[in-house]
């Protein structure tokens, strides 16, 4: 059975965390989904991660639900949210809509996720019946007017943050992003909200975690503070690659076990 928004919402009253991965492909999806991660973000990330483009600016609506479309073919009960690309949504509500529902009329996604303060957009959204995910704090669509990948939320900007949370779960947000802010901000934020808060670089506060996967996994050439690397997959693939080089050039691949006759 799919994890369902009221899941979420259940696991924050019974104070259960839970964690959510980035997902980009029909395979990963597959192995995730049997790990018992209970949502999958088809992030945007996918563009510095997959795509080898410098952030996720580029990143376009085709690309986004060509990705999630793989992932949603490979669950059978994680939550697949699909994140909204830069100027998907900013350009207008009517805009906003109509791109939110081809995440779950064309990708198969089960809600959407929004960076920053669109309060009236994910109002509208959610009277259309389109879950959405907020996200607040570090927006990575708007590096360049932050000025960068900064920590934000210190000090008096506190407090701008908790608003802009508040006034999301009011306009029927099902859960927030938290990103890159002081830990003790991240708590308060929590506390201050009956959805769930999923922490990325936002303490150990937050109702739940996500990470990008290729940073889980050691495959990210410079992966950032807030994430933790819990396997060396960059290592393994190197090695393997070298090792089945080293056989070809030696005549030792393919050998009788692996010919036909």
């Amino acid at each position: 059975m799919t994890t369902t928004i009221h899941d979420l919402h259940a696991f924050k009253a019974e104070g259960k965390r839970f964690a959510m991965l980035t997902a980009y492909d029909y395979p990963t999806a597959r192995i995730l989904d049997e790990a018992g991660i209970p949502v999958l973000l088809v992030g945007d990330s996918l563009g510095s991660n997959v795509l080898g483009y410098e952030n996720t600016l580029p990143v376009t609506m085709e690309e986004m639900l060509h990705h999630t479309r793989a992932v949603a073919r490979g669950v059978r009960e994680a939550m697949v949210v699909g994140d909204m690309p830069f100027l998907s949504y900013q350009v207008s509500v009517e805009e906003g809509v109509r791109n939110a529902g081809r995440f779950l009329k064309e990708g198969g996604a089960h809600a959407v996720k929004i960076e920053g303060p669109q309060v009236e957009l994910v109002h509208r959204l959610v009277e259309l019946g389109i879950p959405v995910m907020a996200h607040v704090g570090l927006t990575p669509q708007s590096v360049h007017g932050l000025g960068g990948y900064r920590v934000q939320g210190r000090g008096e900007a506190g407090a701008r943050v908790l608003d802009q949370a508040l006034a999301l779960e009011k306009a029927g947000a099902f859960a927030i992003v938290l990103e890159a802010m002081p830990a003790e901000l991240g708590a308060e934020i929590t506390g201050a909200l009956q959805i769930p808060t999923i922490g990325i670089g936002a303490g150990p506060g937050c109702d739940a975690q996500v990470l990008v996967l290729h940073d889980i996994l050691g495959l990210s050439e410079k992966p950032p503070k807030l994430a933790k690397a819990y396997a060396d997959v960059r290592g393994e693939i190197d090695r393997a690659a070298r090792a089945f080089s080293a056989d070809v050039q030696a005549g030792r691949f393919p050998d009788e076990a692996h010919s036909y006759s």
